[in-house]
């Protein structure tokens, strides 16, 4: 006989980033590597301390260039995909 659970639908389920990355994966091995720390830095004078809206991560943006040049991905919005995944 076949049922379905309609409560069981919308229980939240635990998912652990560190499970869906494997641990010999490219990006894994540049993250350890490569210090990206000094980008914000190198950047910080290029934004106002006291005005207009907050920025994105200078460093978040440089890795997601870094990642579509990697990968070969030339549109923005593809790589926005790809990054969520």
């Amino acid at each position: 006989m076949f049922r379905t659970n309609p409560s069981r639908e919308f229980q939240p389920e635990t998912v652990n980033i560190e499970d869906l990355v494997p641990q010999d994966h490219l990006l894994r091995k540049i993250n350890e590597t490569i210090d990206f720390s000094f980008i914000a830095e190198k950047c910080r004078p290029l934004y106002c301390q006291d005005n207009g809206r907050p920025c994105i991560d200078p460093v978040m943006l440089f890795k997601m260039l870094l990642i579509g040049y990697l990968y070969g991905i030339r549109s923005e919005r593809r790589l926005i995909e790809e990054i969520r995944v």
